[in-house]
């Protein structure tokens, strides 16, 4: 079976649907769509996901199926009154009624936070400082569950640490979201901390993350990553992809997200 993860196109986050450039984006996804064999179409709820899985829904006549759960990750999280949350999620605005910080998206952090504090990078992660003042753990048992059933319905039953196949299958499926739960999910999927890839991948605008499963041993699924943020789309339509997702790559540069 193979799994693709479609991030949505350049977003416009205050109407939640896509800007100029998103469109642009989505339509060169779209005019490529065919190639990679989809059957199934699933998508987030939010307009930004959904608006592209429709170019590439009409490209290929097919309708993506929405799925609550796909959408972007919705931890919340509660930096006032910590030192170290404070320094780790540096800029976060305040609320000028209320004179406290606003809630701020968790995989926003710094890097050096993460590097400090090996919980980060471990199978802590739970007990992190960032999970203490969220809800994020709540949050991911609630998505990843989800997910499982999912992927149970094509026959891979989660067990532990990896999936047992119950019927081979060799279908492609596509799910049309967002970067925070595609991290979530591979986090999963691989039994690693969701900050190792929060700091570690970048995933830009309609770029597609593909997963297959490999059979080594009899009745054991491993998903296996051949693509991740793949834009190559986009690199033969010649549009120039979206900075969103990434940070300034010289701390210098104040005209790119720090």
């Amino acid at each position: 079976m193979r799994l693709l993860f479609i991030r949505h196109g350049d977003p416009d986050y205050d109407t939640d649907s896509l800007t100029e450039q998103g469109r642009i984006e989505a339509e060169a996804l779209a005019r490529h769509i065919r190639e990679e064999g989809i059957d199934v179409m699933y998508q987030s709820p939010l307009g930004r996901a959904r608006e592209t899985a429709a170019f590439c829904g009409k490209a290929l006549g097919m309708k993506a199926e929405t799925l609550d759960w796909l959408q972007e990750f919705p931890a919340k999280l509660d930096i006032n009154g910590n030192d170290f949350l404070e320094r780790a999620y540096p800029d976060t605005r305040i609320d000028p009624e209320t004179g406290n910080f606003r809630g701020r998206i968790i995989w926003d952090i710094v890097p050096s936070a993460v590097m400090e504090d090996s919980r980060y990078l471990s199978d802590g992660w739970k007990n992190s400082v960032t999970a203490h003042h969220s809800d994020m753990n709540e949050r991911y048992d609630s998505v990843t569950a989800s997910f499982d059933q999912l992927l149970a319905k094509y026959g891979y039953e989660r067990s532990g640490p990896y999936y047992h196949v119950k019927k081979e299958n060799r279908m492609t499926i596509a799910f049309f979201c967002h970067y925070g739960v595609t991290s979530v999910l591979l986090s999963h999927i691989w039994n690693v901390s969701p900050f190792a890839l929060f700091n570690g991948i970048c995933m830009q605008t309609t770029s597609v993350t593909e997963l297959i499963t490999e059979e080594r041993e009899q009745g054991v699924a491993c998903l296996r990553a051949l693509r991740i943020g793949d834009i190559s789309h986009l690199i033969r339509e010649g549009v120039r992809p979206s900075f969103m997702a990434r940070f300034t790559d010289v701390y210098s540069d104040r005209t790119l997200r720090h």
